[in-house]
C-alpha cells in the first residue's frame, strides 16, 4: 500500500493556501512537507495537525492505493 496525497494539495488549492501557509498552521515541519510531496509515510500526529488546521477527516486528505496496480 503507497499513500497518495493529492486529496491534500487539491484542498490547500481550494482553500488559496500555499505549502509554508500550511506548514504554520499546521506547526508541522518543512521535513514533514517533504516527505508528503514525495507520497512517503508520516507519523499519525502530522496527519492529526493537518486535519485539525483544515478542519477536515482522514479521507479528505490522503488515500491508500494498492502498489501492485
Amino acid at each position: 500500500m503507497k499513500a497518495s496525497y493529492k486529496k491534500l494539495w487539491k484542498l490547500l488549492i481550494d482553500k488559496d493556501m500555499k505549502k509554508k501557509d500550511l506548514m504554520e498552521q499546521a506547526d508541522i515541519s518543512s521535513f514533514s512537507i517533504h516527505k508528503l510531496n514525495r507520497g512517503e509515510n508520516v507519523t499519525t500526529d502530522v496527519l492529526g495537525k493537518i486535519c485539525k488546521a483544515l478542519n477536515c477527516t482522514l479521507d479528505d486528505i490522503c488515500e491508500f492505493k494498492d502498489t501492485d496496480e
